[in-house]
């Protein structure tokens, strides 16, 4: 993605029009919320804390069933700042205008429908009627598997069941459900660890979800040898923000954008662009404004 002075102005100038400063001191104890056991969010979200903690700042990470809870804290306050998938994101500021914004976007995340290495099913098609967890109540992969399911126009619909992760594993090879959603970098370590678990393509859902919600899906690729698979496996990809509340005052905002940039290397965020976050990927955040804070940031870096 390509950048100049102007563009960078813009999106300085769409995050004030946004409202997102103002005069609220920053907060005594950051909040910042992450995710599930087994995923990307809770991690990155200790490695960041701690990192925010050599600048002096003091943070408190939050254990979370990730995108959709976290949007919903941040919104009404309880968290400062937290992750959330762009389809999640994307939803919360433009139909539901929850007054949130974006700090950086942070890297890929894939879509990964996971059966028995040995399963019959060989297409989303064929879980109409099957047992399939979805993810938790509250997390992005429910939103994500939701809208997929009804993009493959499933001829009657699945016994959705909503596990976190590792439960999700133990269903499958338990046989009390046939496949789950999970929604994460590649190589998810909770899934890499095991050679009895195969994906299904989601290709053909691709154009079928960008025509309905728009540039937030995005044709990605698990790479051959991720889970062991001898071919790659095309998906459906989304990528993961870091946001915050509107009210967090400008300077916090900068700090948090400035620490993740600098630190980059510590954090080790999953599968970004280039294997490492970038600048000029982290201001495409769609309809999510920029606060105003991260828009500074990224100004002292393109001047």
């Amino acid at each position: 993605m390509s950048i100049s002075r102007r563009s960078l102005f813009g999106l300085a100038a769409l995050a004030a029009a946004a409202g997102c400063s103002g005069p609220e001191a920053g907060p005594a104890e950051l909040r910042l919320v992450t995710g599930l056991a087994g995923g990307p969010y809770r991690p990155l979200g200790d490695r960041l804390a701690e990192e925010l903690r050599r600048q002096g700042m003091p943070v408190r990470a939050v254990a979370t069933a990730a995108s959709v809870q976290n949007l919903t804290m941040m919104a009404d306050g309880r968290a400062d700042a937290g992750f959330a998938l762009a389809d999640s994101a994307d939803d919360a500021v433009r139909v539901r205008r929850q007054p949130v914004s974006a700090l950086a976007r942070m890297y890929m995340n894939y879509v990964h429908l996971v059966v028995p290495k040995g399963s019959s099913v060989t297409t989303v098609g064929q879980l109409a009627g099957r047992a399939v967890s979805i993810g938790l109540e509250g997390s992005g992969t429910a939103v994500t598997a939701t809208r997929v399911l009804a993009a493959a126009g499933l001829a009657e619909p699945p016994e959705i069941v909503r596990l976190n992760l590792d439960a999700c594993i133990e269903a499958l090879l338990g046989g009390r459900i046939e496949a789950f959603f999970w929604s994460g970098g590649v190589p998810t370590p909770a899934l890499a660890a095991r050679d009895d678990l195969r994906l299904l393509s989601l290709e053909s859902l691709v154009p079928v979800l960008r025509r309905s919600f728009g540039p937030v899906y995005e044709d990605g690729t698990v790479p051959a040898g991720s889970y062991g698979a001898a071919r790659s496996v095309r998906t459906v990809g989304t990528p993961s923000y870091l946001l915050c509340r509107n009210s967090l005052p400008a300077e916090v905002a900068y700090t948090i954008t400035e620490t993740l940039f600098s630190a980059r290397d510590r954090l080790q965020a999953p599968s970004a662009p280039g294997g490492r976050l970038d600048e000029r990927y982290a201001i495409g955040t769609g309809v999510v404004p920029l606060h105003p804070g991260a828009a500074r940031y990224y100004r002292s870096v393109y001047g």
